[in-house]
């Protein structure tokens, strides 16, 4: 049996609801679709909004989207959070709540596209830091990523392993790159199992 090249996870994060919701919605989308075209799967917190656009067009592009619910169950995702399914091919219902489902979220990922956003972004972003895995925020879609640079400053943290960028192509690339050089630190033993 022929072996099956390795997909990254690469995380749509950004405001399910809210002004950005609205300005970043098609970058947001252009993401997922990016993703998804470089043959990798979308990872987001199961959610309305700009997540939930990613994950629609990942999947439009033949791509696999995984969401990661606050929900314990798929009974309370719906009836409870109010939140979809369709645009899903699997989710994992954490029955952790949102700030439960952002770790679990940022952990399982292998970056993190930054899109729009409200605290729930932030949160993922601080996550995100703090685990170091490559981030791209995606300039010109409003909300938390025009707060990126203030965040860092007064964190007193570098950009180290932050990619700024206007177009959601480029930035997926550039993740991919990062991606790949933090692989390549890692045994091929390890790598194989």
């Amino acid at each position: 049996m022929a072996r099956k090249k390795l997909q990254y996870q690469i995380c749509v994060s950004g405001a399910a609801r809210g002004e950005s919701a609205i300005t970043g919605a098609k970058l947001a989308a252009a993401a997922g679709r990016e993703i998804a075209r470089r043959g990798h799967i979308t990872l987001t917190g199961a959610t309305k909004g700009l997540p939930y656009e990613a994950a629609k067009a990942a999947q439009t592009m033949g791509g696999i989207s995984m969401g990661f619910s606050p929900a314990a169950s798929r009974l309370a995702h719906i009836k409870k959070y109010r939140l979809p399914l369709d645009a899903f091919d699997a989710v994992l219902f954490t029955g952790f709540e949102y700030t439960g489902r952002n770790l679990l979220l940022i952990r399982s990922s292998d970056a993190v596209v930054m899109v729009g956003g409200r605290i729930g972004t932030l949160n993922e972003l601080t996550i995100a830091i703090e685990e170091r895995k490559p981030i791209g925020v995606l300039l010109g879609s409003g909300g938390m990523t025009e707060e990126v640079e203030h965040v860092l400053k007064a964190a007193k943290r570098a950009r180290t392993g932050i990619i700024f960028s206007h177009d959601p192509a480029d930035l997926v690339d550039q993740l991919i790159d990062m991606i790949k050089v933090k692989a390549r630190k890692i045994p091929e033993d390890i790598m194989e199992n």
